[in-house]
């Protein structure tokens, strides 16, 4: 039986209404069964008991026994706390790397209920609380970072932006970049008639003045002419003259003309497409930064509080150290309302030291990311889902919520994370390549579009900034640097405006699936031992998986 079949939501308020065929219908629902806790009927086991011999478990090792469903998948509410005192709406974190989060992914992390941990890869702190700064000023509708034309570019470089990035219209600066001079703007009424062959060589003009070599400058409308706001004006006053002069795009610029933003018409609809998206007190998204645990850190832990970071995470291979926790006193003294989340960790001895020195929330993942190859170098580590149960199960005494940091194949792995304990899961190779990712695009091998993305530990990162060296306790200058990570290429995943809401809806059908409405019924269900896993054998693995198929 299909699962639309057993439970639909609802369209006029009316629990039981067939909201699927929109006819407002009384829908009779089957009487809920005793669901009896018979050891005779107990399928599986329990937590407890799968972890009791001690073997190193991943995600992959086991499945979590289905339950009964008598609600919609819209009933499943996804709400958890990353620290103590900090809830965010999706139980999604993007993680503190230089190929994955920067202001773009925090914001969209934000914006879908999940929350973005900015890197520390910058070459000066300011950068990084620069970035902050650009995720706490986001408004609905502004683009911060939009995709600017020299005014030596052509029509054809206008149309490059249009075919890679989808984009109808640009500014056009005087360097090309945000925040300089605004030049003028083209839009696609200035280019949209232009075709070209496949090798991008010969093309139709529109009238022959047009073709893509035709300069920017010639068809763009110059500032003069452009309707533009202003950044200090309030977000209303911009969309009203957006809406006034029915514009598509509105250039947002400071007292000197140089350009802020964008604001577009299509975002701003796109603004009540948000209704989960994780907001401060005051009404901003909220967003986090990753530091490490030198002592010049300090000086960019006061610039990210300042920018308004709503919480700072240690970064460190091993955060069991008398650095990290020097580092996590000194941040709960001097800024006592700041959420830290220390790690990283994968014993409970591990966690009990950081939550005693102050810890909000517990990283836990050694060597289990895609991009990390500490357990093949270090012989130091442990299996993602043992050390997730087993750090949880303590942190849960605690009071501390757990970030599984690690591990994340896909949705499911997700949801099995969940199911061990941890509070949120942190995403790396999952996010990488996304269009918010960090990085241009280019073609690799076979004609694929990739990005590149690269492990903090691997010798590129480490070479590119000291930060990524002190998170291995790799001193600047040493010579021999052994590196904990690789740098690699991800094929081009599209947009998180898709890829995010998927990776929601489908965490939700899977607690559909076992039973459960929330994340803390999930976690009060398998310490209670009702909910029940089984591990898979290696042929359970691949019969789980797509075989048997031609192509």
């Amino acid at each position: 039986m299909a699962k639309e079949d057993v439970a639909v939501k609802p369209t006029n308020g009316t629990n039981g209404t067939n909201g699927k065929n929109g006819i407002g219908e009384k829908r009779k629902m089957a009487p809920v069964p005793a669901w009896d806790n018979d050891p005779e009927l107990a399928d599986g086991e329990t937590a407890q008991e799968m972890m009791a011999h001690k073997g190193g478990l991943t995600f992959n090792d086991f499945n979590v026994m289905p339950g009964f469903i008598n609600f919609s998948v819209h009933d499943v509410s996804l709400e958890t706390n990353i620290t103590r005192n900090i809830k965010i709406k999706a139980p999604l974190v993007s993680s503190p790397m230089d190929t994955v989060t920067e202001s773009g992914m925090a914001i969209v992390m934000a914006l879908y209920g999940g929350i973005g941990i900015i890197h520390g890869n910058f070459p000066k702190p300011e950068d990084q609380a620069a970035e902050v700064l650009k995720v706490k000023r986001f408004k609905q509708g502004f683009v911060m970072q939009p995709h600017c034309l020299k005014p030596s570019s052509t029509a054809y470089d206008m149309i490059q932006i249009k075919k890679m990035f989808g984009y109808t219209g640009a500014p056009v600066t005087e360097d090309g970049r945000v925040g300089s001079k605004l030049i003028g703007m083209v839009t696609s009424r200035d280019f949209d008639f232009i075709t070209m062959d496949v090798a991008g060589q010969k093309s139709t003009p529109i009238g022959d003045e047009v073709t893509p070599n035709t300069p920017i400058t010639e068809i763009m409308v110059p500032v003069g002419k452009l309707i533009v706001g202003k950044i200090s004006d309030p977000p209303e006053a911009c969309q009203k003259l957006l809406k006034e002069h029915r514009l598509g795009k509105l250039p947002i610029v400071n007292d000197d003309n140089e350009l802020i933003a964008l604001l577009c018409r299509s975002d701003l609809l796109k603004a009540r497409d948000y209704p989960n998206a994780s907001y401060d007190s005051s009404g901003q998204l909220l967003c986090g930064a990753a530091v490490n645990t030198r002592e010049e850190s300090r000086h960019t832990v006061d610039l990210l509080v300042e920018a308004g970071v709503d919480l700072i995470v240690i970064d460190s291979s091993n955060g069991s150290s008398t650095y990290q926790i020097d580092m996590l006193q000194w941040i709960k003294k001097q800024h006592p309302n700041i959420e830290v989340v220390a790690g990283n960790v994968v014993t409970r001895q591990q966690a009990k030291v950081l939550i005693d020195a102050g810890a909000d929330g517990l990283r836990v993942g050694m060597g289990s990311g895609s991009i990390c190859i500490t357990q093949d170098i270090m012989a130091v580590g442990r299996a993602q889902g043992t050390a997730v149960y087993d750090v949880s199960r303590y942190g849960r005494s605690r009071g501390v919520p757990i970030v599984a940091d690690g591990g994340i194949r896909d949705v499911g792995y997700i949801t099995k994370a969940l199911a061990l304990g941890a509070s949120v899961v942190m995403m790396g190779g999952l996010l990488a390549a996304t269009t918010e990712a960090p990085g241009e695009y280019f073609w690799g091998p076979g004609g694929v579009r990739v990005k590149k993305y690269r492990g903090m530990g691997s010798l590129d990162a480490m070479e590119a900034h000291a930060s990524s060296q002190d998170r291995y306790f790799t001193a600047e200058s040493d010579q021999i640097k052994v590196a904990q990570g690789v740098s690699a290429t991800m094929k081009d995943r599209g947009s998180c405006h898709k890829f995010i809401p998927y990776l929601v809806r489908g965490v939700q059908h899977g607690f559909q699936d076992i039973g459960v409405r929330s994340v803390t019924e999930l976690h009060d269900k398998v310490a209670g031992g009702d909910i029940r896993f089984e591990r898979r054998s290696t042929n359970a693995q691949l019969e789980g998986g797509v075989h048997s198929l031609h192509s």
